[in-house]
C-alpha cells in the first residue's frame, strides 16, 4: 500500500506541473512508469487515460480564463487526429519504442527548461503548414502514447505564433483530442492496466485540477520545473542504456 501511495504522490506532482502549462502530462507519466518498471504493455494506455483526464481539466481552466485561440486549432487537429490513430496501431518493437520515448522525454526537458516564455509574437502560418505539423505530431504521439503537447508547445512558442497562455489553452485541447484518437486505437487492440491505476487516477485528478487552476491564474512553479526536468532526464537515460 505504501508503494501505491508513493506512486500516487509522484503522479500528483507531474499532473500539477503539466496542467499548470496546459499539458496532460503524458511524457511525465511515461517517465515515472519507466522509472517504476511498469511493463511496456501497461505504459501506453495508462498514459493516454491520465492524459485525457488532465488535459480536459487544463483546457476548461484556460478556456474560462479566455486564453483559447480557436483559429489555429482546426488546421492542426484535422490531420493530427487520424495520424494519432494510425500511430497508435502501428506495430513497434519494445526496443524502438523505448528509444523513441527517450527522445521525446529529452524534448520535454528542453521545453521545460528553455522555452517557458513565448518569443515575439508573429502571425500564424498558413493553414497547410499547420496541417503538416499536426500530421507529424499526431503520428509520433500515437506511436509513443501521448497527446503531442510536448511537441506542439515548443513549436508555437519558438515561432512566436501564440502567447504562453494561448499556447497552454491550445495545447490542452490538442492533447485531449489526440489522446482520445490514440485511446480508440488502444481499445481496438486491447490493453491492460496496473492494479494501482485507480489510486493514481485519484491523485492525478487532484494534481491536475490544482495545477490548471494555478496556471490559468498566472502563478508559476519555476523551482519545481527543474525537479521535473531531472526526472525526465533520469528516465530518458534509463530507456537509452538499460534493457
Amino acid at each position: 500500500m505504501e508503494e501505491i501511495i508513493l506512486y500516487g504522490l509522484a503522479f500528483f506532482v507531474i499532473a500539477f506541473l503539466y496542467a499548470s502549462v496546459g499539458h496532460g502530462g503524458a511524457s511525465g507519466y511515461l517517465a515515472l512508469m519507466a522509472i517504476f518498471n511498469f511493463s511496456a504493455s501497461v505504459i501506453k494506455p495508462t498514459a493516454l487515460i491520465l492524459n485525457l483526464l488532465v488535459s480536459c481539466l487544463a483546457f476548461i481552466s484556460f478556456y474560462r480564463a479566455k486564453h483559447f485561440k480557436s483559429s489555429m486549432l482546426w488546421p492542426l487537429v484535422i490531420t493530427s487526429i487520424p495520424f494519432a490513430y494510425l500511430g497508435s496501431i502501428v506495430p513497434i518493437s519494445e526496443s524502438l519504442y523505448k528509444k523513441l520515448l527517450a527522445i521525446v522525454l529529452l524534448i520535454a526537458v528542453a521545453r521545460i527548461l528553455f522555452l517557458s516564455k513565448a518569443s515575439n509574437h508573429k502571425p500564424a502560418p498558413k493553414w497547410y503548414w499547420l496541417s503538416i505539423a499536426g500530421a507529424f505530431i499526431g503520428l509520433v504521439s500515437g506511436m509513443i502514447g501521448m497527446g503531442g503537447g510536448i511537441l506542439l508547445s515548443p513549436l508555437l512558442l519558438l515561432m512566436g505564433w501564440s502567447t504562453q497562455q494561448q499556447t497552454a489553452a491550445l495545447s490542452a485541447i490538442f492533447i485531449f483530442l489526440n489522446s482520445a484518437a490514440g485511446m480508440v486505437g488502444q481499445i481496438q487492440k486491447g490493453f491492460q492496466l496496473d492494479q494501482s491505476i485507480y489510486v493514481i487516477i485519484l491523485f492525478v485528478l487532484i494534481g491536475g485540477w490544482l495545477g490548471a487552476y494555478i496556471g490559468a491564474k498566472k502563478l508559476k512553479a519555476d523551482q519545481l520545473k527543474f525537479i521535473l526536468a531531472s526526472v525526465l532526464i533520469v528516465a530518458a537515460t534509463k530507456l537509452f542504456f538499460v534493457n
